[in-house]
């Protein structure tokens, strides 16, 4: 609701970026945008039946798996589209229960202020989304090697930057997940669901003894 209502300066200011998304382009980015929110909302007390539930066991034991937040991320937000990248980064994390650290690039940084004002009115509770605007070659390394940060879940990323990704967590166990450089983020039916949840959760499973 709180992104809702700021979706006429939203469109202005990707308007502002680039021409071309002036009026109906931009308008259609602020609404996907709303839709994702609202979509991964929905998600947040419905993935746990689909990736977690009860296991067939031989013995007398209930066997329950259930999916749990793994920390915090470090999310990497596209340049383009600026408003939907970053919420179709972020969305499926917090979904998760995590904490995120988010990396804007400073082409996008008025972006990432006006929407952290989304945030600051809305219900989250402090410390949930935390974003960061500047150079991706600067910040990346940094938080691929920073061992609070559990996980990194970026887009689009170089073939030279998804290196120095992987060589900066080898030793500190970071999850990484990279979505491909051709992933359509306006396409809901792909890059929405529990599939998009799951590489943000770990898993734990419950033994528990019945009968006599």
């Amino acid at each position: 609701e709180m992104l809702e209502g700021k979706a006429g300066e939203f469109a202005q200011l990707l308007a502002g970026y680039d021409a071309s998304l002036a009026g109906a382009k931009g308008e259609r980015e602020v609404a996907a945008a709303v839709d994702r929110l609202v979509a991964f909302a929905g998600w947040t007390d419905k993935f746990q039946h689909i990736l977690g539930g009860q296991n067939a066991v031989a013995g007398p034991y209930w066997n329950i798996t259930v999916p749990e937040p793994t920390g915090v991320f470090a999310v990497i937000a596209p340049a383009s589209p600026s408003l939907l990248g970053l919420v179709a980064m972020l969305a499926p994390v917090i979904c998760a229960g995590n904490a995120a650290v988010v990396i804007v690039p400073v082409e996008a940084a008025a972006m990432a202020a006006t929407f952290a004002e989304v945030c600051a009115t809305s219900d989250l509770p402090g410390g949930v989304i935390n974003i960061l605007t500047g150079q991706i070659d600067e910040l990346l390394p940094i938080a691929a090697e920073h061992r609070d940060i559990d996980g990194i879940h970026a887009i689009a990323l170089s073939a030279e930057q998804a290196k120095r990704v992987r060589l900066g967590t080898a030793d500190n166990l970071k999850r990484v997940t990279i979505q491909p450089a051709g992933t359509d983020l306006f396409d809901a039916r792909s890059c929405c669901g529990p599939w998009w949840v799951e590489p943000f959760v770990e898993f734990k499973t419950v033994w528990h003894p019945v009968g006599a």
